[in-house]
Order: C-alpha cells, then structure tokens, then sequence
C-alpha cells in the first residue's frame, strides 16, 4: 500500500462503534504495551464509543477498502482520541484524519499524549504541535507522565 493507501475520511456513524471499538483496543495494545491490560471488553468499548464518545465528540473514521481502519474524535479544540489499525500505521491515514481535525478547528487544536509513547509526540512533532504543558500523571487515569500539545494555524500564533 503506498501513500494513504486510498483511504477517505467520512463522519463516523452509528454502525461504526464496534469496529471503532475494535481499531481503538488493538491500537492502544500494540502502540502502548506500557499501559495496564484493557479491563474493558469489547462491547463495553463499543457501548462507550457510543453512548459517550458519539455524544460528546465530533467523530471521523479513515475508511480503506469499505473498512474503517482509523478514527479521530474532537471536543471543542481537544483531540481526544487519534488510534489507527495497527496494520495501516505509517501510511498517511493519520496525517489524513488530522487534516480533517484541523479543518475543522480553524483556531487550533490541543491534544495529550503519555511522555512515554514516543511515536505519537514524534508523529504530531512532524505536523507542528509543540509542548505546551508537561503532567506528572496525576489529570489521566493512568496515571502515567503526559504532556499536553498544541497546534496552531499560522498566522493566528499568539
């Protein structure tokens, strides 16, 4: 598969939360392994990504092959959760479903990611986030050291 690997970006829908469900369990596993063992089960996931992260968030998925193999969820300015299929990593479908983030935070977005998992600060580094905050674990529940990031549009940097 070379670039995006014909992905598109399309708003999420109902019918995605298992599989969404599914993209976000085995991304964290295989990019985290640093992280407790996932005390949820898969349709405790999928009722969460549906009955809170449809209603608090605005929610895309990368789509590959009539497969949703990525999604992007937004709250306000914060991207709370950006989890690719582990097989789909490091082709574009990230940088495509941040594009889609982005265009629809006109005046920048902010994100946290655990000081641990070096991909991702590495990944969100190459598209122009920069540390604006460090935690010591204490605001997430997994109590590890985060930090918090952030892009902003040029032109509207204060």
């Amino acid at each position: 598969m070379s670039g995006d690997g014909g992905a598109r970006i399309r708003c999420a829908q109902e019918a995605d939360a298992a599989v969404i469900a599914r993209v976000h369990m085995a991304s964290r596993s295989a990019a985290m392994p640093y992280l407790p063992p996932q005390k949820r089960d898969h349709e405790q996931v999928t009722r969460w990504v549906r009955d809170v992260l449809f209603v608090e968030c605005r929610v895309w998925v990368a789509v590959c092959d009539a497969e949703v193999v990525g999604y992007a969820a937004l709250d306000g300015d914060m991207l709370e959760h950006l989890y690719l299929r582990p097989d789909v990593r490091r082709r574009g479908v990230g940088t495509l479903l941040l594009d889609e983030v982005r265009r629809h935070s006109p005046d920048g977005v902010s994100l946290h990611v655990f000081q641990r998992n070096t991909a991702a600060r590495a990944f969100y580094e190459r598209h122009g986030f920069t540390v604006v905050e460090a935690g010591d674990g204490s605001g997430n529940m997994e109590n590890l050291p985060d930090l918090t990031l952030r892009w902003t549009p040029e032109g509207t940097r204060r």
